[in-house]
């Protein structure tokens, strides 16, 4: 694919790298059309996806040059906050590789993604006030999912800006390596992933993102589909037998 993003297509995996690296990656209107285009594959042929940006930085936030123009229709189109909903959605998990700053609509793309994988570089934030708006494509109300509301207020009302260390303290990040090792951790969680039966992973991460009122019901109706596969008696079968020996 050409354009601001590069895919490495995979059998069980997607590696998309963001490479508009002499603009730190800022999402504009072309990338957020081609991640969608990734999104209508991944959703036609669930994967793990890895997303990692170019020139050691994630993405330094949107455009500002495209954002300066925008007014209220353009707001109300929901540009970004459409975009990592649908991401957020996707069948199998999505692991976001940070390095360098994850600012603005970039720190919001990460807070979509199931895991966060950075290095001690990382710079992640919401500075949206500073520039007269506010962080509207998911996290007023995500990153108070993820760190809890005291430190997401510190982020969103008074300009706070995590390094990797205290993003990971607070769990922002899953685990943090050293920049050459970033991609190569990227493909370890996707092969944790892969040892998991796929059809589970995707109805576990499902149920996970139900509404409260949906359960138990979805959580039921969820494993009477996996307790029918054949995968089932297959794994079930290999693990007894294993605890025979």
């Amino acid at each position: 694919m050409t354009g601001p993003l590069r895919v490495e297509d995979g059998e069980d995996r997607v590696v998309v790298r963001l490479d508009r690296p002499e603009r730190r990656n800022a999402i504009d209107q072309e990338m957020v059309d081609a991640l969608h285009d990734i999104c209508d594959d991944l959703e036609r042929r669930p994967r793990v996806l890895l997303l990692v940006g170019e020139g050691g930085t994630f993405a330094a936030g949107a455009d500002i040059r495209q954002l300066l123009e925008r007014r209220r229709e353009d707001a109300l189109r929901g540009v970004n906050s459409r975009l990592f909903g649908r991401v957020r959605r996707l069948p199998m998990p999505v692991v976001a590789l940070l390095d360098g700053y994850a600012l603005g609509g970039g720190a919001e793309l990460a807070y979509a993604c199931d895991f966060r994988v950075g290095t001690a570089r990382v710079r992640i934030g919401n500075p949206e006030p500073g520039l007269g708006i506010l962080a509207a494509a998911g996290a007023s109300w995500r990153l108070a999912e993820l760190v809890g509301e005291p430190l997401a207020k510190e982020i969103l009302l008074a300009g706070r800006v995590l390094d990797g260390a205290e993003a990971h303290a607070v769990r922002l990040l899953n685990e943090v390596v050293e920049p050459e090792d970033l991609l190569a951790a990227g493909h370890r969680w996707a092969d944790r992933i892969g040892r998991q039966a796929p059809l589970a992973v995707r109805l576990t991460k499902a149920v996970f993102h139900s509404p409260r009122e949906a359960h138990p019901f979805a959580d039921e109706l969820a494993q009477a589909v996996l307790f029918e596969t054949d995968e089932k008696v297959e794994r079930m079968t290999a693990f007894l037998e294993r605890k025979k020996t």
